[in-house]
């Protein structure tokens, strides 16, 4: 930052920015906040870290006009289910969250399809009530933990077109 003109200064002073010494030694993650040389902390309820992952909360708005709800779904517990499925695709990749990662987990649990399965929509029901709430954060791992992640690794337009075999998919919680 440059020195304001009507700041005094010695004739034989130089104002011009000057970088600070090398350091001596490499920089190492050995603070508490610091990324850890063996990745992120992995274990129960502990997610799946990515870049940038609020930028679902903007995309999830695109999609509010295309969902088919039925009687006793909420929008909120909608988008919040589906949000933890589509960071859990995009981290998966490494990446940040993308239109396509929320257009797969919607139609996992068939919400863009206005013929959804009835079994399907009464266990989506019961997997997304109250989810939005934040002490419901269990639940939500629940419906992330549900789609097993080799699923997701497939490209998007495979797990659209292999949706309606959700029973196979979703085999964890179905049954």
């Amino acid at each position: 930052m440059s020195q304001p003109q009507f700041v005094p200064t010695a004739p034989q002073q130089s104002t011009h920015y000057t970088s600070p010494p090398k350091r001596d030694r490499s920089w190492s993650a050995d603070r508490p906040g610091d990324v850890f040389q063996k990745g992120q902390p992995a274990g129960e309820l502990m997610g799946t870290q990515g870049p940038d992952q609020g930028f679902a909360l903007k995309l999830v708005r695109t999609f509010e006009n295309q969902l088919c709800l039925t009687p006793g779904e909420h929008l909120a517990d909608v988008n919040a289910g589906c949000v933890a499925v589509a960071l859990k695709r995009a981290s998966a990749f490494g990446r940040a969250p993308t239109v396509h990662d929320l257009r797969c987990a919607f139609t996992i649990f068939g919400f863009l399809d206005p013929t959804a399965d009835a079994e399907l929509i009464e266990l989506r029901k019961e997997l997304f009530e109250e989810v939005a709430h934040s002490h419901h954060y269990a639940e939500r791992r629940a419906i992330a933990d549900a789609v097993p992640t080799e699923f997701l690794h497939r490209p998007h337009s495979t797990i659209i077109d292999d949706a309606p075999q959700w029973r196979s998919v979703l085999a964890r919680v179905v049954g």
